[in-house]
């Protein structure tokens, strides 16, 4: 059943250019896809034995929510996370999720050619557990969606009333949005056009998996416009309560503040994947997670978004380079700046990391090429990310 609701492409037409156009309107339509194959079976299977290891060899040190059920590590540097983000076929995937998204203004300064990494933790999920659970929510803040100018732009039309009219893939105002005006645990400050993670298990649902609303501009149109009726009469709200909506922290929904959404029969699982199939799902997706993990084995990923090149993500970059070349947690997690991964056993080598890898983290010295087809826009983000990360005049 899952699998007719929620898309699934081979890596192999990814790369070859042969996803048929009904299948990508069909990922725009649902916001989410899964990418099968995307690195081989054998070799997402290694990544997770070699996390483990990593683990147990440095267990004294290692951080992992919740305490009493480790489901979540506070790692970023493993070797298995970094050589899983440079992987070509990684790269190759994340640009193909970031050309369904286009801008309506050609002067947007944006290049979706050119992935950059946005260094995530993992999850290692085990049979049985139900402590680590997430109700259905949408990441990106939350009141920043109405408060932010930029940010409710992006809504513009949902805000008018032409809802239909909206196109949830349309970057031009996400570009400079603050989704985090109020520093919120967990935000992100890079735009990810989509949010995703690499399976490196064999995962079904109700085993530990995902579950999304696949109807992203209905779910969207509701939630903007959700604050500004009355749930028992359908009428104009006569307070200024945005439901679900907490500074600093994530927009959730539950049957009592968004009840027309009927989170209980539209929220479904991803189908089942495979060690190396690859699950996306666009940044304004709702999505939850099992509350219960009724498998037989574990339930494993890499936390790997799909961030385009943009002023914004280039600013993240440098920071979270300087993160990287310490062992550093990222700017946006806990021990930012701390000493985190530093003196390690097993260590991350950035020299065995290639060099399209690299560059995608900021490292290295591998500018992005400027190319004739590019757009005014494309051009001069890509001149400023040289720059920066580069020195390049």
């Amino acid at each position: 059943m899952y699998d007719r609701i929620i898309p699934s492409v081979d890596y192999a037409d990814v790369v070859s250019g042969n996803v048929p156009e009904k299948v990508l309107a069909e990922i725009r339509h649902r916001g989410t896809v899964v990418v099968r194959n995307v690195l081989p079976r054998g070799m997402a299977r290694e990544y997770k034995e070699r996390v483990e290891d990593y683990v147990a060899a440095n267990k004294e040190r290692v951080k992992a929510f919740p305490p009493d059920s480790p489901a979540v590590y506070e790692l970023y540097w493993t070797q298995s996370q970094a050589e899983a983000r440079a992987h070509p076929n990684m790269l190759d995937t994340q640009r193909f999720l970031q050309r369904l998204w286009h801008s309506s203004d050609p002067k947007t300064k944006i290049s979706t050619r050119n992935p950059l990494t946005y260094a995530d933790r993992l999850r290692i999920r085990m049979p049985g557990d139900s402590k680590f659970t997430l109700g259905p929510h949408i990441d990106g803040g939350s009141l920043e969606r109405w408060e932010d100018p930029e940010y409710s732009r992006v809504y513009t039309k949902i805000l008018e009333g032409k809802w239909e009219e909206y196109d949830p893939w349309d970057a031009k105002h996400r570009v400079s949005a603050k989704m985090d005006l109020y520093n919120g645990a967990g935000a992100c400050s890079m735009l990810r056009f989509f949010q995703g993670w690499l399976s490196m298990s064999q995962t079904a649902p109700g085993e530990g998996s995902l579950h999304v609303c696949p109807m992203i501009v209905h779910s969207t149109a509701y939630t903007i416009l959700r604050p500004f009726f009355d749930t028992q009469t359908l009428q104009p709200a006569l307070d200024s309560t945005f439901p679900g909506s907490v500074p600093g922290a994530c927009q959730e929904y539950n049957p009592v503040t968004h009840p027309h959404l009927e989170l209980e029969s539209t929220m479904v699982s991803v189908p089942e994947v495979g060690p190396g199939d690859y699950v996306a799902w666009h940044c304004d997706s709702l999505h939850s997670v099992d509350k219960e993990h009724k498998g037989k084995g574990d339930s494993s990923v890499l936390y790997i978004p799909a961030t385009p090149m943009c002023d914004m993500n280039v600013d993240y970059l440098l920071k979270q380079r300087q993160a990287a070349q310490t062992y550093s947690p990222p700017w946006d997690f806990p021990g930012a700046g701390g000493p985190g991964e530093s003196g390690f056993k097993g260590a991350l080598d950035w020299n065995s990391i290639n060099p399209e890898g690299l560059r995608a983290m900021g490292l290295g010295n591998k500018p992005w090429e400027v190319t004739p087809d590019m757009s005014e826009g494309e051009k001069q983000v890509v001149k400023a990310a040289n720059k920066a990360c580069f020195g390049q005049p």
